[in-house]
């Protein structure tokens, strides 16, 4: 099985240096995804609902303190760990995802069931560690 590592360093080879903040967010759409279409996760990495939306916090600390991020600068991950079939998804994911904003994605994320069923009843905001379980990003995009 691929890491988020390997997402994100091949959305990284394709896109160019990015945002963390969008990073995040096109590797969650990416593993969503790939939930719906296929049942079988990318990688074994969870997200969180953060605040700002889904966070997947080993990636999180992989890149923590910068703003933008470039594929050489990823410490870990290899492109190459992901199957033809991966790869042509993520495509799909970047082609849909990959001009927004990274406030439009927060805001997106922000208005779909996994991340709001995740963090709850808590306020705007409020720190949150609840993970936002692959079985409900799976069946909400495949409900799309």
């Amino acid at each position: 099985m691929a890491s988020v590592f390997d997402v994100a360093k091949y959305i990284l080879h394709i896109k160019g240096a990015l945002s963390t903040w969008k990073l995040e967010k096109l590797c969650y759409y990416s593993q969503s995804w790939e939930l719906a279409w296929t049942a079988i996760p990318i990688f074994g990495e969870d997200f969180e609902a953060w605040a700002n939306g889904p966070v997947c916090p080993e990636l999180f600390h992989a890149h923590q303190g910068r703003y933008i991020i470039a594929e050489n600068e990823l410490p870990r991950g290899d492109r190459n760990n992901l199957t033809d079939a991966q790869k042509a998804d993520i495509d799909i994911v970047l082609r849909d995802y990959g001009d927004m904003d990274p406030y439009d994605l927060r805001e997106l994320s922000h208005s779909e069931a996994p991340w709001k069923n995740a963090r709850g009843n808590l306020p705007e905001g409020a720190r949150c560690n609840n993970i936002i379980t692959k079985d409900s990003m799976g069946e909400y995009y495949g409900s799309l």
